[in-house]
């Protein structure tokens, strides 16, 4: 056991970790955000099929799924800052690469470096919070930490115009150079004192020490690009097509082998007891699945409403969007101290029904409408945000035993992740029911014809109404989990 001196000493940085580790959640969510604004000049001077499109933004997000949770599993056994370490200089390597790259195929496999990174920094950002901060203000130091998150869904879209227009596409990745270098300089120093003994008893009594299960991972990331490839383009492909059909198939029978794998394993990937018997990590993770359904195409679906259907401009179009980030970027602090004091239960179900709220009111949304009434239902989504955000967050970090925090990380970022495919695959096709054999392409051609506007107006409120139901599920969710659940050992 470390010294009251050692955890002295420890806890005297736990804001400079609190900082470092908030770095690591702006960059990741920020590289996301910054290819889609990006997209559309890089195609053409990469010469980017549409199908290679979607798989520079898709690579990304499968590789952080896919390795998250045995990243996890492994920084948890072998030690949290020395893979938050190795996930910023991946990350930093592999924008340098994608920054070179001459043609699509070379940028794709820049992202899917670059997944690795951001999947070591998911996986490792909020452990490193939970461990440093005592339960008492746990909640403030990750509504900090989330709030991180949210400024980079922010500053991603204004950052990532600015740099094309006036510097070239390659300056979107080029930015996280100097980033990445000072973070790793840093971290690097404060690495002897943040990476000291009580992580290192944690890791040494961890019931899973002892390897990585790898034929679980390898049955878990077949679940997962099963799932998430067809989801992600079953707009390219249609729902009718069969190898959406099999990897759906193929998703399920994945899934059944992992979990048949990790009863029987002798160090499991994930201990399934956390799912059986721990009813607040279960219920808020699937809070989180709902809440990421309900919420992550909102975004991508109100700005083809708004353009497209409304015929505004894209520059009062991401003037409007923004209200929806800074909103949550702003109280997630707020609403994480307020955690603190209240708990988090309470706080996480009255954001999910302020996020349905919100949702219905963008439902009402037809051709015409004034400015204020669509940035005040896209602040009430961006409040309802906030108030679940880092209370759930908290809520499940508490949870479990430090020798899992991130392992517990790596699977809220996992439903996260997942929740955004399902999100774009579920609500993305509702909105473009009504446009016919080709979705999204159809609209993007017609380009302001009145009737494919009417029917993606028609289909963006039923899919606003669904999100909405989602939301309310979510809600349930948090409010059926119970008030305590099995806290971290101190």
């Amino acid at each position: 056991m470390s010294s009251p001196a050692q955890e002295a000493g420890l806890n005297a940085r736990r804001w400079t970790l609190l900082a470092l580790t908030s770095v690591g959640a702006f960059m990741t969510p920020l590289d996301g955000s910054i290819v889609a604004v990006a997209l559309p000049k890089m195609g053409p001077l990469l010469n980017l099929s549409f199908a290679a499109s979607l798989w520079v933004q898709a690579a990304y997000l499968l590789s952080i799924a896919v390795l998250l949770i045995p990243l996890g599993r492994l920084a948890d056994q072998h030690g949290r800052m020395r893979f938050y370490l190795a996930g910023v200089a991946i990350f930093t390597v592999a924008s340098l690469a994608a920054a070179l790259s001459w043609n699509g195929p070379s940028l794709i496999l820049s992202r899917i470096l670059q997944g690795v990174g951001g999947a070591l920094l998911y996986a490792t950002s909020a452990a490193i919070v939970t461990s440093v901060f005592p339960a008492q203000e746990r909640g403030r130091a990750l509504g900090i930490n989330v709030m991180a998150v949210y400024l980079g869904l922010s500053v991603g879209p204004p950052l990532g115009g600015f740099l094309v227009d006036h510097f070239g596409w390659p300056w979107i990745f080029l930015v996280n150079l100097p980033i990445g270098l000072v973070v790793f300089l840093w971290g690097w120093r404060i690495l002897p004192s943040a990476q000291g003994p009580n992580q290192r008893r944690e890791a040494a009594d961890a019931p899973m020490a002892g390897g990585l299960d790898l034929p679980g991972a390898a049955l878990l990331a077949a679940f997962l690009v099963g799932l998430l490839v067809p989801l992600t383009f079953a707009s390219e492909w249609g729902w009718g097509s069969v190898r959406v059909w099999i990897l759906l198939v193929l998703s399920v029978l994945a899934l059944g082998a992992f979990q048949a794998r990790e009863t029987r394993a002798a160090v499991p990937l994930v201990d399934l007891d956390l799912l059986r018997r721990n009813r607040l990590f279960a219920a808020a993770n699937l809070a989180a699945l709902l809440n990421y359904m309900a919420l992550y195409a909102i975004a991508i679906l109100t700005a083809v409403q708004l353009q497209l259907v409304q015929g505004r401009s894209a520059k009062v179009t991401g003037g409007i969007m923004l209200g929806q980030p800074l909103m949550q970027a702003c109280l997630s602090p707020l609403s994480g101290r307020l955690s603190d004091r209240v708990g988090s239960r309470l706080l996480s179900t009255a954001g999910m029904l302020l996020t349905t709220l919100g949702m219905v009111l963008l439902s009402l949304l037809g051709h015409s409408v004034s400015m204020l009434p669509i940035v005040a239902a896209l602040a009430i989504v961006g409040v309802g945000m906030a108030a679940f955000s880092a209370p759930n967050t908290s809520a499940i970090m508490g949870s479990v035993d430090r020798s899992q925090l991130s392992v517990a990380s790596a699977f809220l970022g996992t439903m996260r992740v997942t929740g955004q495919a399902l999100s774009v695959a579920v609500l993305g096709g509702i909105a473009a029911s009504h446009l016919g054999p080709g979705g999204w392409r159809l609209l993007l051609r017609a380009g302001g014809s009145p009737q494919a506007a009417a029917a993606f107006a028609q289909g963006y409120r039923a899919a606003m109404v669904t999100g909405a139901g989602l939301a309310l599920l979510g809600a349930w969710a948090s409010l059926a989990r119970g008030a305590h659940g099995r806290p971290a050992k101190p």
